[in-house]
């Protein structure tokens, strides 16, 4: 609203917030120590797959998660998440009439944990999870999931119509959807919904339908709407 530059800020930030320099820094992977934060990892994952990107900033990397302004909660998350990973400062980074915004933060770790990476789109290229990350998933497949369908994915509620005794009644009934183009991001949703024995099924070529009353109540527990 003031028209000051984006650079300005953040140096104002860092004056403000010197814990989060960058010498509060610790990439788990160099240091070949146990994550400070699971949780927020596994989360973070899910959330990379969907709507994340690590760019080359200077002699450092940026990852930014591309989250929509409707969904707050959501922002928070992806915040404690970069914050509680690797203890880099996080920014972000729109346009004043932007839908959506990017929760960004800078370290030339994030290569280290994302091994992902790469040129080229997503689903233009394999995507698959390097050992230490499929066990970090298989103790809890819970945060990737949240990850994964906060960024790509929605709860709705389905409704329909039946004629019962000569009277139109309708039915609600909640669901999941979670929609990637990517065939090895999709395989990595399924099965972690198979570690936890979530029904699904691929209602389309690009999107997984979570339906089942007993399986949408699973999700319910951990994910719910988003917020």
């Amino acid at each position: 609203m003031l028209g000051v530059g984006y650079n300005s800020t953040y140096r104002w930030q860092q004056r403000l917030q010197p814990r989060h320099r960058s010498d509060t820094i610790r990439c788990f992977r160099c240091d070949d120590i146990p994550p400070p934060d699971v949780e927020a990892y596994v989360y973070l994952l899910g959330q990379y797959l969907g709507d994340g990107h690590i760019r080359r900033n200077g002699r450092s990397h940026s990852l930014g998660i591309c989250c929509c302004t409707d969904y707050v909660g959501v922002m928070a998350e992806v915040e404690w998440s970069l914050r509680a990973t690797l203890g880099a400062s996080v920014c972000y980074r729109s346009r004043a009439d932007a839908a959506c915004v990017t929760v960004e933060s800078t370290s030339r770790h994030w290569l280290c944990l994302f091994p992902q990476h790469g040129p080229g789109m997503k689903h233009t290229r394999k995507i698959e999870l390097a050992e230490w990350q499929r066990d970090l998933v298989a103790t809890d497949p819970r945060p990737l999931i949240r990850g994964l369908i906060h960024s790509d994915g929605c709860r709705i509620t389905n409704w329909t119509e039946r004629r019962v005794g000569g009277t139109v009644k309708r039915y609600t009934y909640p669901r999941y959807f979670f929609s990637n183009v990517s065939d090895d991001i999709r395989g990595i949703f399924t099965d972690a919904l198979d570690l936890l024995g979530i029904a699904w099924k691929q209602n389309r070529w690009n999107s997984i339908s979570v339906a089942r009353r007993d399986s949408v109540a699973a999700l319910d527990d951990f994910v719910g709407p988003k917020y």
